[in-house]
């Protein structure tokens, strides 16, 4: 096995190998120190062109071949599921059923576990059974309608929103209080976290600042995603990006000050919404005045609410990741950090997305013992 060292030592799980959030979901818990073991279908791999130590979401555990579609392999399964504490599959709705792992199957063999799935739509809905990503599931809860400027189509958000926020994020939070039920009481349940469901949460201030008249949802419309001057990105002489977001008067006041536009007649009502168009002009032509490294040195540390836009291959060298040690390096590989932090029970540094395999054997001896 592999072992490995948090706040969730020794916690037992399986997940059913897939893509997407459920593997960040796994990775998420095994950071933390969960002994999570992978069962995979023979010849399974990640569907994109790099190496599988590449895959980061697969870090940090170890895998088991299975073929469920034989009774013997079947049979290895369900004696894993008898001493896990936790399941986490991310097929679509039904997969697990036909493989015969039912939950109420499942849970009639082992009463306390507890069973995560995570799906884009959801277990019932009609869209239940539609294929989808994690653009898709965020597009009906009004989250991507909101995004970027107004005369051009929603971009696309990366896979942040509903894979990782509203899916496997939701996943965690759900899996570990259904566990502190189940230790507490030898009852497990299923939980449910769909994508579309954990991004409507997310969306709860929006929903209430609509309620509010204080949220139009339109793009570029309203004082966090683009409606106002001074919570935006900016280009710089040298080609980069800035960003500025001082929210509240105190920021904004600061921010005023350490770029000499205190006294700008333009800057005098912060949050009127016919004096946006001509402070972000003023600020797009200050911003252009000088490269990102000199803004820097202007406003970095303040309380301006300001930061430098910083590419991927970057985000390891600034230095507040530097000193917060958010990166580490792997065979070769730089990669985030286990996050959140604890005090007493600091996770293992982790491994690559290779970490290889191991046999039921070795999974059924260490896990007797911990039982």
């Amino acid at each position: 096995m592999l072992t490995r060292n948090g706040p969730l030592k020794g916690v037992r799980v399986i997940e059913m190998a897939g893509i997407g959030p459920a593997p960040f979901a796994a990775m998420h818990l095994a950071d933390m120190g969960a002994e999570v073991v992978r069962i995979t279908r023979p010849g399974q791999a990640f569907p994109l062109p790099i190496d599988e130590k590449h895959n980061l979401f697969n870090r940090s555990r170890r895998s088991l071949v299975l073929d469920l579609r034989q009774a013997n392999d079947a049979e290895k399964l369900w004696g894993l599921i008898e001493r896990a504490e936790i399941l986490i599959e991310g097929f679509r709705p039904g997969k697990m059923e036909k493989l015969g792992f039912a939950p109420e199957a499942v849970l009639a063999r082992n009463p306390a576990l507890v069973y995560g799935r995570m799906t884009g739509w959801g277990q019932t809905g009609p869209l239940a059974q539609a294929a989808g990503h994690d653009l898709n599931y965020a597009a009906i809860t009004g989250a991507v309608h909101g995004l970027g400027e107004a005369d051009r189509p929603p971009p696309a958000p990366m896979n942040l929103i509903a894979d990782q926020g509203g899916g496997a994020m939701m996943l965690n939070v759900g899996i570990l209080a259904a566990l502190t039920h189940a230790r507490a009481t030898g009852e497990g349940q299923v939980v449910d976290a769909a994508m579309c469901d954990g991004v409507n949460l997310l969306m709860t201030m929006q929903h209430g600042l609509a309620a509010g008249g204080a949220w139009s949802g339109e793009r570029a419309g309203d004082f966090i995603n683009g409606g106002v001057a001074w919570y935006r990105c900016y280009e710089t002489a040298d080609g980069k990006f800035i960003s500025i977001g001082c929210v509240e008067p105190q920021f904004f006041t600061e921010f005023l000050r350490l770029t000499g536009l205190s006294d700008d007649p333009r800057f005098a009502d912060q949050y009127a919404p016919e004096a946006q168009p001509a402070m972000r002009e003023a600020l797009t032509e200050l911003f252009l005045t000088r490269t990102q490294a000199e803004w820097c040195e202007v406003l970095e540390g303040s309380d301006a609410c300001f930061a430098p836009v910083v590419p991927l291959a970057e985000a390891a060298t600034h230095q507040h990741n530097r000193a917060r040690e958010s990166f580490v390096t792997v065979d070769g590989i730089e990669m985030p950090a286990p996050a959140p932090r604890f005090s007493q029970t600091p996770p293992d540094i982790p491994t690559t997305g290779d970490a290889g395999f191991v046999e039921m054997n070795e999974i059924l001896e260490h896990w007797r013992a911990a039982i």
